[in-house]
């Protein structure tokens, strides 16, 4: 007769274990300490066997396995048993995969995916890094990568919509699909639930960086030269000027790309957003900025060391502060920032004449046309040289001018240097004097 609650209840311990049957291998056993297991039997082949479900309490305590429980496990045991695979086996294999998945967190999976990741700048690797570490992994970071569905990550992402931050929940979603990828690669995810969340954050309007008329250069070179804050930071800001680098290939630079004999700086490829190295002609003005820095952090690697790190490098607000102390950024809908020296230069040395091969390539912009790319880096060095000292030029000419004076234009490239363009020359006497 099957087995109930009331009539399990009533079962007393003895001075030996007690076995009642509930029926289809399944019984209860109670101890003489009273405990009650349920045990299922069954065969495999010849061989009788003991399945250990778990114990008995009738008040449904946690852990504790009820009648009705005890049936359904004793069922799915039965069909283990007919396909021949023994039930203590199966949940053995089946813990060892629980065990598995919590190990196999959504962070633990995400930092050994960035750790394959050897190509990465530093400064990508940082940026992907606090992006997780901010705003992921303290709301999904522990559970593990299989757990992990779209609707939690779709909640993250509007979160960081939410602040403004449009750009960093678009990589955010990205990074997260090339991470579930990983993981569905390596076994221990089934799907992609980021790939589904495509299109659920829209790309904010492209705000490019503001190119500065003649007179609002002449304003930014005057109140760069009057700055009152640190003297690396009013170097860092004249050489941006006098270079158009990227912020991160100037904030980053050592000391050993520097060759001041030569007048030239070689930024190594896995520091350029290109993934080229990059080589700068300085100009006199340049050399002599970095003669003085030299004398201020040349014991150190960096160009730009961090104030209160000295052995990293500037931090990537430093210069964007100074712009806005010196009313720069955001300024009467004006909004400069450290990219706008790129924009800047760019504009006015293409209004100026010069060859626009030349000024991509001093902006470090990629050229999709391979033989052209090769000649390029070739060739177009010392037109590149003459082109940065006569801006350089232009920018003391800026500086010397009384502030009330309107600004001339920056002269372009004499009728003769247009003649020898095409040869990656440059003729301007007063270059060479």
């Amino acid at each position: 007769m099957p087995l109930t609650d009331t009539a399990i209840r009533t079962k007393k311990p003895g001075t030996k274990p007690s076995k009642y049957a509930d029926g289809g291998g399944l019984y209860l056993e109670v101890r003489p300490t009273g405990t009650k297991l349920w045990r299922y039997r069954y065969r495999i082949g010849k061989a009788e066997n003991i399945f250990a479900i778990g114990e008995y309490f009738d008040d449904k305590r946690s852990g504790h396995v009820s009648l009705e429980q005890a049936r359904r496990a004793r069922d799915d045991a039965r069909v283990l048993v007919r396909q021949g695979v023994h039930p203590t086996h199966q949940r053995r294999q089946d813990r060892l995969v629980k065990l598995a998945e919590a190990t196999n967190t959504f962070e633990g999976v995400a930092r050994e995916w960035m750790g394959k990741h050897t190509d990465w700048s530093n400064y990508y690797r940082n940026q992907v890094k606090r992006s997780f570490e901010v705003d992921v992994f303290p709301k999904i970071g522990q559970l593990p990568i299989r757990e992990v569905n779209a609707a939690q990550l779709l909640k993250i992402l509007q979160d960081i919509e939410g602040r403004g931050a449009e750009t960093v929940a678009l990589n955010v979603r990205q990074w997260s699909s090339a991470i579930f990828r990983f993981a569905v690669s390596t076994l221990r995810a089934d799907s992609d639930p980021a790939a589904a969340l495509k299109g659920a954050i829209v790309k904010p309007p492209t705000k490019h960086s503001k190119a500065l008329t003649h007179d609002e250069l002449k304003s930014l070179v005057l109140a760069i030269n009057g700055y009152a804050g640190y003297r690396t930071t009013v170097i860092g800001l004249q050489l941006l000027l006098l270079t158009f680098v990227r912020t991160i290939e100037l904030r980053a630079a050592q000391w050993s790309e520097i060759d001041l004999d030569k007048g030239q700086w070689k930024v190594p490829a896995r520091r350029m957003k290109m993934r080229e190295a990059h080589t700068i002609p300085l100009s006199k003005q340049s050399v002599a900025l970095i003669e003085e820095l030299k004398t201020l952090t040349g014991g150190r690697q960096y160009l730009f060391p961090n104030l209160r790190r000295p052995s990293e490098f500037m931090c990537a607000t430093t210069i964007n502060r100074a712009l806005e102390r010196l009313g720069y950024a955001g300024r009467d809908g004006l909004g400069f920032a450290a990219h706008g020296f790129r924009a800047t230069a760019s504009t006015l040395l293409n209004e100026a004449e010069f060859r626009g091969d030349a000024i991509e390539r001093q902006l470090a912009h990629k050229d999709r046309n391979k033989t052209r790319a090769s000649y390029n880096r070739a060739e177009y060095l010392s037109e590149r040289r003459g082109m940065m000292q006569q801006w350089a030029d232009y920018i003391d000419q800026l500086r010397s001018e009384p502030a009330g004076a309107t600004p001339v234009e920056l002269p372009g490239p004499s009728s003769a240097e247009h003649g020898n363009r095409a040869e990656g020359i440059l003729v301007n006497p007063r270059l060479r004097a």
